[in-house]
């Protein structure tokens, strides 16, 4: 069989081209990431965190009392 391009993603090896293969079939794969221009972004590690970052997160962490018991009563309000 020739070889099979591909992209990970989420956790998936994900063909690039049309794969000639029955359904479920077990393949083995030994990865060699292809060099070249990125044409999707990956981020496996974790984002660095700056002042202003952690700020905004520390902001959105808190929580705050609006007085509404039900936000989704009011779900259609705005709507056009």
């Amino acid at each position: 069989m020739s070889t099979i391009r591909a992209i990970y993603e989420d956790g998936v090896f994900r063909p690039i081209d049309p794969v000639d293969l029955p359904e479920h079939s077990e393949v083995e794969i030994v990865p060699k990431p292809k060099k070249g221009p990125v044409t999707e972004i990956h981020f496996s590690e974790e984002p660095t965190w700056t002042p202003g970052l952690e700020a905004i997160y520390k902001v959105l962490g808190e929580r705050y009392n609006s007085g509404e018991t039900d936000v989704a009563e009011r779900h259609n309000e705005h709507q056009p």
